[in-house]
């Protein structure tokens, strides 16, 4: 089969992985050709072109910037994406025909060019569900149902519609996301809708002593304190008031260190309380290079999420996965809405509180630092993930359909 996988994720290798080019992977493995189209953003100054890699063909297409920008621009240079996607699709994809068209959310404006390609390919069209907008965008106070922003929510609604009508599969990060998505949305055929994970290629993560002190010292984290490590965006999604609150409550805590990777809308905010409160047990890394991150997190003990507690729509971030992956167990705290906690506890690898509870957070914080209770939610979270979360087994799922 011919793919098409339309991506605002700078995918420039399969080789690098993450939860699309690891499913894109498995898709070259089991030997279909592979075409992904993803956005060149304007910051990084370079126009369209197309990079090879055996059986996969990259298209990066020049696009305005869309991700860590104002909402003014990343919102023009969204509705703009449609037109350079289809543009760019008919000038270097023209004698291609596809047969399958994977995407996901965000964005949620490739409803045209999936059109285009259904008609022009008779393709089937797959959508991956990870983000819910513009209802995410209400949760946040970003938008409204009323007035001027309501407008825009409006217009993003419509969109959103148009985008689950093209698609003739729709699959779900969980059962949580199947639920809203049918609920608020009728018009849906629950046999059109089913779960297909987060997943990520299985990769053995060695826990060696020697490293692990090494790389605490090269970054200057304690070797006799359990250490809680949060990687990835800092923006409002991830409700940084209630970290900070959290870092604060913990101050004073003799066993716990906390570690905090990653940039985004909110970094400046959370650097701002680093800087006024110079908290002795936390660290605070803005940027650090793949290689060092790695090394870095398989040095750490228990891996952190944090969804705002605003939330209405059930988030399931690909994050844990890489906690997992490393036989880490996860201390979540989000919204009511997600099922992320239900599953963690269920799967006894990790604990879960609400977002606006600092206190029990404490607590779990506390219990740990137990090293016996890390072991076992740690091997918990490595066995789920082999028994749930691999891309061989989203793969499968999809292609359930077309084989």
């Amino acid at each position: 089969m011919n793919i098409i996988f339309l991506t605002l994720t700078n995918i420039k290798s399969l080789n690098d992985s993450n939860i699309y080019t690891d499913l894109l992977a498995e898709f070259v493995k089991n030997k279909h050709r592979v075409y992904v189209v993803t956005s060149a953003e304007r910051r990084n100054k370079r126009d369209t072109h197309v990079i090879h890699e055996g059986n996969c063909t990259i298209l990066e297409v020049r696009t305005g910037n869309i991700q860590q920008t104002n909402i003014a621009e990343k919102g023009i240079s969204t509705v703009l994406l449609e037109n350079q996607y289809k543009k760019a699709i008919m000038k270097f994809f023209c004698s291609v025909q596809f047969d399958l068209i994977l995407y996901s959310t965000p964005p949620i404006t490739l409803a045209r060019v999936i059109e285009y390609l259904k008609k022009r390919d008779n393709a089937k069209a797959y959508l991956m569900l990870k983000d819910i907008f513009p209802q995410n965008a209400v949760d946040l106070g970003m938008f409204s149902k009323k007035g001027m922003k309501g407008l825009l929510y409006k217009m993003f609604r419509k969109k959103e519609k148009n985008l689950y009508r093209q698609s003739d599969y729709i699959g779900c990060m969980s059962l949580a996301n199947v639920d809203y998505l049918l609920r608020n949305n009728p018009e849906l055929q629950t046999s059109a809708v089913e779960v297909c994970p987060n997943s990520i290629a299985l990769r053995s993560i060695e826990k060696d002593e020697t490293r692990i002190r090494e790389i605490r010292n090269k970054f200057g984290i304690p070797l006799n304190k359990t250490v809680f490590l949060y990687g990835g965006n800092l923006g409002k999604p991830q409700g940084i008031d209630f970290l900070i609150d959290c870092l604060r409550a913990n101050a004073d805590n003799a066993c716990a260190y906390f570690v905090i990777a990653g940039s985004g809308t909110e970094y400046c905010r959370l650097k701002r309380y680093f800087d006024i409160e110079n908290p002795v047990n936390a660290r605070l890394f803005s940027f650090l290079p793949k290689d060092d991150y790695d090394a870095l997190a398989n040095s750490c003990d228990v891996g952190l999420i944090f969804l705002d507690r605003r939330f209405t729509i059930p988030n399931f971030p690909s994050r844990l996965l890489s906690y997992m992956q490393a036989s880490m167990p996860v201390l979540a705290a989000t919204d009511l809405n997600t099922d992320l906690g239900k599953v963690i506890e269920n799967g006894n690898f990790g604990l879960w509180c609400c977002s606006d509870d600092v206190c029990r957070f404490s607590k779990h914080v506390n219990r740990l630092c137990d090293i016996e209770l890390r072991k076992v939610m740690g091997d918990n979270a490595r066995h789920y993930l082999e028994n749930n979360y691999t891309s061989e087994k989203t793969y499968d799922i999809i292609m359930n359909h077309f084989n």
